[in-house]
């Protein structure tokens, strides 16, 4: 790779950017409101409501250090399928609401750069008790799944939009987050997408340590053909594009 092209690869990394830009010029300083914390719907659409926080059954108090040390990218999983339970908990660990401050605040049980959460939360469901095979939105203000739509071939489907890689056709369910920038340009201009990169960790560690306290386990994945898993979600690959994603499933023991 030329030397020119690693420098500005990793001048993506640094915060120098942040020299450069008249914060009073973004959106936020111009007094235009935020954008939605969530996706708009139609009202007719197909809607699955999940487990409240505090009312698993199945989900148990966990040792937050033997968590920890049992946490691991695992992508072989057993045919035990999910249960409504544990996908609610899931949710809720990865982008569940705590407080919604108003139309364009919420806290979440995940940090993000000046509270603008810029991600989207897709599901490839193709186990879990309950919830019929199909991708899905989650809907964070409402603790629901929005369905999207179902197809026979949605484990072939992923595979190929992976690249090939076939764990994602035997994991109970998956994982695609979509960034949507402008939730986080809004604020921060073209200072924005680092911390949308940083961001999307907090995310997928809540998943990995959340799948170990229900004896499962998250492979994060950051190879994928882009065009292809756009298209598989069903997103415009420029206002709103996948930007990481994780197979769960039942842990083998």
């Amino acid at each position: 790779m030329k030397e020119s092209l690693l420098e500005q690869y990793r001048y993506f990394l640094k915060d120098t950017v942040r020299k450069t830009i008249d914060f009073s010029q973004t959106d936020q300083n111009r007094g235009i409101g935020p954008p939605p914390v969530e996706k708009p719907f139609a009202n007719d659409a197909t809607r699955i409501g999940l487990v409240p926080h505090g009312e698993w059954n199945t989900v148990k108090q966990i040792d937050l250090i033997a968590v920890m040390e049992s946490r691991k990218s695992r992508r072989t999983y057993s045919d035990e399928p999910l249960t409504a339970d544990e996908l609610s908990f899931l949710l809720w660990a990865t982008q569940g609401i705590r407080v919604r401050l108003d139309d364009g605040h919420a806290y979440r049980t995940v940090p993000s750069a000046g509270c603008r959460h810029a991600f989207e939360t897709y599901l490839c469901v193709l186990n879990v008790t309950g919830i019929s095979d199909g991708l899905y939105r989650y809907l964070p203000v409402e603790h629901e799944l929005l369905l999207e739509y179902t197809d026979d071939r949605m484990a072939e489907k992923i595979v190929a939009a992976s690249f090939g890689q076939s764990f994602f056709g035997k994991a109970a369910v998956t994982f695609i987050w979509t960034a949507i920038p402008y939730r986080m340009e809004w604020r921060y201009g073209i200072a924005a997408h680092k911390v949308i990169a940083i961001d999307a960790g907090h995310v997928c560690q809540n998943l990995y340590l959340a799948c170990e306290a229900i004896g499962s386990g998250a492979c994060a994945v950051a190879a994928y053909d882009q065009e292809a898993m756009d298209r598989f979600v069903r997103v415009d690959g420029t206002d709103e594009f996948v930007i990481y994603l994780a197979p769960v499933g039942k842990a083998v023991q």
